[in-house]
């Protein structure tokens, strides 16, 4: 089969697009005959070497967290699903990825893929469905009628975000620049703030909210003038870069890492089958282009979120 792999952590020139062995399905897993592997910012720093202290990778490596595709072989004990099934799920960073044109899946990972989606565009849909869902229900607490600002709200996360906290209730004012100002308010978003026109801190000085949601990478005095924004007793919750504490005001400060959970994406699954959250792909690709991804990637060109096709 092709297979995007790497052999050793390094830029994106390491990423070879090659022939590797087919896998087989060990105890407890299936094999996809995969249909979508959607690209995430982290799949960087994990292919950089980033993470590399606490997430050791075995290499060859094959980049890719989220995978949607059609089962083709079940691994001894395996009960619940067929060979033919559609499926998405979040797989472990350090393990084999979705980069490829088959890859193993532990079957307790598995949830059946929305069929209000192409199915290779569902594989777009794990990470970002359970950070959003993880960032603002279990870390921030998220209530009806509570203010919340989303910083980042054009990415992926971001817009699944807007859309499940309108559904709970939220005042939501969202930041997004000019490319991305029309899907967020499609979302729901309340207000939009152009970061691009003005400082967000500027444009919203002298405002509190009850939470932030910090999804936009940046410098650690940026992400500290947004915890000013935090009403006080409120939270600051980042996926991204680390705010600062702010104890004396009562306020929490949280960095979330998302943790995979099929119970909780089949929820995000079935909100998606009932209409209530659109997912937004931006482009599909060939396999063999995701070095081309990861470049854009880091020069900070790409437009949204990519999935790549085998």
């Amino acid at each position: 089969m092709k297979a995007v792999r790497y052999h050793t952590y390094g830029d994106s020139d390491v990423l070879v697009f090659e022939e590797a062995e087919e896998p087989k399905a060990a105890a407890g897993q299936v094999v996809l005959r995969v249909a979508g592997a959607a690209f995430n910012p982290v799949d960087v720093a994990i292919r950089s070497g980033g993470f590399s202290r606490f997430l050791p990778l075995a290499f060859p490596q094959t980049p890719g967290i989220d995978v949607s595709g059609v089962i083709t072989e079940l691994g001894e004990g395996v009960t619940g699903w067929n060979v033919g099934d559609a499926v998405i799920a979040f797989l472990a960073m350090d393990g084999p990825g979705a980069a490829a044109e088959y890859t193993a899946v532990p079957a307790d990972a598995l949830v059946a893929a929305p069929e209000a989606l192409p199915l290779a565009d569902a594989s777009a849909l794990p990470t970002v469905g359970l950070t959003a869902r993880q960032g603002l229900f279990e870390h921030a607490g998220l209530q009806a009628g509570q203010r919340l600002l989303i910083n980042g709200a054009g990415g992926g996360v971001g817009g699944i975000a807007v859309q499940l906290a309108k559904r709970a209730g939220a005042e939501v004012t969202a930041t997004a620049g000019a490319r991305s100002a029309a899907r967020v308010r499609a979302a729901g978003a309340d207000r939009i703030v152009d970061y691009t026109a003005v400082p967000v801190e500027e444009a919203l000085a002298g405002e509190r909210f009850g939470a932030v949601f910090h999804l936009v990478r940046n410098s650690p005095e940026e992400a500290a003038r947004l915890v000013d924004l935090v009403a006080d007793g409120g939270v600051f919750v980042s996926a991204a870069t680390p705010g600062p504490e702010q104890a004396e005001r009562g306020v929490r400060v949280t960095q979330m890492y998302m943790r995979g959970d099929a119970a909780e994406l089949g929820e995000v699954v079935a909100l998606v089958d009932a209409g209530e959250l659109t997912l937004h792909v931006a482009e599909r690709l060939p396999l063999a282009e995701l070095r081309a991804v990861h470049e854009r990637a880091v020069a900070g060109t790409l437009a949204g979120k990519t999935v790549l096709v085998p």
